[in-house]
């Protein structure tokens, strides 16, 4: 028999049989005995500047690989600053797993300090998650975390250890094999559900494929191009699924929702048939529910059973691995071809209608200032469509989902679903550490930007040159449009006075960046190349932007998507003898 070794040990040994090569984190009383056997271990541990960091770092990993992220923190407040971005992995399906420090199990339900709830904290924001008070436990519920987390829709899972069990003495027996009742992902959807889909899709004259972030997870991009090109139906990709089909391909029409194409948004509305992929009828895509694609049936792909119906009745449902169910589809679909295949020329001419008559496009400002729309634009057209794009939260978002060209999967991070501001620089620093030998940008706001830039430090110190283009209109700028529109230009408390105070080129250089300012036009593409030539350091440019940029389209919260409109009237493109 082996010797005994510490909980702690255990822990540790366990994340290395995992496959664990990077986790973030910070260290605290009740986490503390485990750092110790990582002093010594395999695992590159990248001590961080605030535990939000962490858990966003997390993401960006698994999102540029893949892989499940990690990331880990002590009890109390350190738990706690996990919340948000396991809740932000949750609502985006990105598999990471958390690791936290407990109080000692006799001091559980005491309030003890440094002590929280944070199982039952996080209960409603993860997959699944556990606490840990004996340390025989340790490793199956580590190695049952990281199946969790990484089987079936991907997800964010919590081990919450007692320090007791990180103390205790303990034989080490990694499971072999991880057998969960009730929980058994379906991988292959029925033959039924593809014969009845095949049926639908070889009837329908005006069919969209909507496809969604499950798209990326599965790694089914090759796939949905052979569907796209068998079935020559138009194809819209949600902010979370940008780069799983090329944005040059002709049959791409854009984004849809609320920030999406004209021709993206009017296709599902007017569709016979939505082929609808990995995507979960978010109310940003869909706009007023009860109004959203109304003459169109509906077959609904996804591995989750529980988003089948949830926000859309649906006509068929495909319940199964994006991957698995394309491949099943496609056979299906030739036989169904062989007979007769819908002339889509007429669909076709509709769309490209719309396109060709309402491109993006944006107004240069009249006050000589720099578009922001300009400088997104130019930033994806230099450094090119290999690069990684990750963004924070508002109109440097959107514009970012416009203005790049995406042509490859996991090349476009962002927070979807809960919309994290300061999610872009850790994120940009997890992406960075899994994909070290590409270029990743952080397309952030000057208001997102000031919440979590301390972890440029961790970037500087830990030779991870990520580089940074702040959107500087001085204002927290979506929350702004809609007070121009929406509130009579009442500002109330969105003038972030960022172009004074701080200095952001000056802040980067304190924090071991290089710090750069661009403030013309004419000087965009320069100080882009000036940031894309230094690859020792993190570079950090500030733009200074037009404040006033808007982002079109737009269909309003709560209306029709019918009602998209592309200027400040706020009035709709459409009226019922156009449609």
């Amino acid at each position: 028999m082996s010797a005994k070794i510490t909980g702690a040990q255990s822990l540790v040994k366990s994340l290395e049989n995992a496959g664990v090569d990077v986790m973030f984190g910070i260290p605290g009383g009740a986490i503390l005995p485990a750092y110790d056997p990582i002093f010594d271990s395999s695992i590159r541990h990248i001590l961080v500047r605030h535990e939000q960091g962490a858990g966003h770092a997390a993401t960006g990993y698994a999102q540029a690989t893949g892989r499940v992220g990690v990331c880990i923190a002590t009890s109390g407040p350190g738990a706690t600053n996990l919340v948000t971005p396991l809740a932000d992995a949750q609502m985006d399906s990105v598999p990471i797993v958390a690791i936290t420090g407990q109080v000692a199990s006799a001091a559980i339900g005491t309030d003890a300090f440094q002590e929280a709830d944070i199982r039952g904290i996080t209960m409603p924001v993860t997959k699944h998650n556990f606490l840990i008070t004996d340390a025989r436990d340790i490793p199956r519920a580590i190695a049952e975390a990281f199946h969790i987390a990484g089987t079936g829709r991907p997800g964010a899972v919590l081990v919450d250890v007692a320090k007791d069990a990180l103390i205790n003495m303990v034989d080490y027996e990694w499971p072999t094999s991880v057998s969960l009742p009730g929980y058994n992902p379906i991988m292959e959807p029925t033959a039924e559900s593809v014969r009845d889909a095949a049926a639908l899709i070889g009837e329908s004259k005006s069919p969209v494929l909507y496809v969604g972030g499950g798209m990326i997870k599965s790694n089914a991009s090759a796939e949905l191009m052979k569907l796209a090109e068998l079935t020559g139906a138009p194809v819209v990709t949600t902010l979370m699924a940008l780069g799983s089909f090329p944005d040059s391909h002709p049959q791409h029409l854009g984004m849809p929702g609320m920030h999406g194409t004209v021709a993206a948004v009017t296709a599902l509305q007017k569709a016979d048939l939505l082929i609808t992929l990995g995507a979960r009828f978010d109310d940003r895509v869909t706009g007023k529910l009860s109004s959203f694609a109304p003459n169109a049936k509906i077959i609904h792909a996804d591995i989750d059973p529980a988003e089948i119906g949830k926000n859309r009745i649906v006509d068929v449902a495909l319940v199964g691995d994006l991957k698995a169910t394309i491949n099943a589809l496609l056979p299906a679909l030739q036989v169904k071809f062989k007979s007769s295949k819908p002339d889509l020329t007429a669909w076709w001419v509709q769309c490209n209608s719309w396109r060709n008559k309402y491109p993006l496009g944006f107004d240069e400002p009249s006050d000589g200032s720099v578009s922001p729309q300009y400088v997104i634009q130019r930033l994806g057209q230099i450094v090119g469509p290999d690069a990684i794009y990750v963004a924070g939260v508002g109109q440097h978002q959107m514009w970012s989902s416009q203005f790049v060209q995406y042509e490859k999967p996991r090349t476009w991070i962002n927070s979807g679903g809960l919309g994290t501001m300061g999610f872009a620089v850790p994120a940009a620093m997890g992406a960075k550490v899994g994909a070290p030998d590409t270029v990743v940008w952080a397309i952030d706001g000057d208001g997102c930007f000031q919440m979590t830039n301390q972890e440029l430090v961790t970037c500087a110190l830990n030779n991870i040159p990520i580089k940074v283009a702040i959107i500087n209109n001085e204002s927290l700028g979506m929350v702004r449009q809609w007070q121009t529109l929406f509130y009579n230009q009442r500002y109330s408390n969105t003038d972030l006075h960022s172009k004074r105070i701080p200095d952001f080129a000056k802040l980067a250089e304190a924090m071991g960046c290089v710090g750069l300012r661009c403030e013309n036009k004419e000087d965009v593409d320069r100080v882009i190349n000036e940031a894309m030539a230094i690859n020792d350091r993190p570079v950090v440019v500030d733009f200074s932007v037009h404040r006033d940029a808007m982002v079109w389209p737009m269909v309003a919260a709560g209306t029709s998507n019918d009602d998209i409109v592309i200027a400040k009237s706020m009035a709709p493109i459409w009226d019922s003898q156009e449609l």
